[in-house]
């Protein structure tokens, strides 16, 4: 069974920048629609970003469009989420997730294989 492994989390301040990456060992990769998903303290986990298997299309969550960018590399079976302007609200644990379906307009909801997520903190 494949998990993914998600990588490039950490602390930084209101305002700034990180990227994520996600590898996921499967050589199928270049067939699934992939995604990242987010879980605060306390909270549901939720949508944040996914990319069709061509890279074509992408879906974002409303409120990190203009600030997170989602992108994947094929060869590399890599996809990566780039967060700019990061807020204090964008603290979570960030997942990944592998072969989603369940797309719609606002998003794709639906994985089985899951990472063990990395940490984003933002200070204020």
């Amino acid at each position: 069974q494949v998990h993914p492994v998600e990588s490039g989390g950490g602390l930084v301040q209101a305002g700034d920048s990180l990227r994520l990456s996600c590898v996921a060992s499967t050589l199928t990769f270049a067939q699934y629609h992939m995604g990242w998903f987010r879980q605060a303290p306390g909270k549901d986990r939720e949508f944040v970003a996914a990319i069709s298997s061509s890279g074509r299309r992408t879906w974002y969550k409303d409120s990190v469009k203009g600030r997170f960018t989602i992108s994947r590399d094929n060869a590399k079976n890599t996809v990566y989420l780039h967060m700019t302007t990061l807020r204090p609200g964008d603290t979570a644990t960030y997942y990944c997730a592998l072969d989603l379906t369940g797309c719609s307009d606002l998003g794709c909801y639906v994985s089985d294989y899951w990472g063990q997520g990395t940490q984003v903190t933002v200070s204020s």
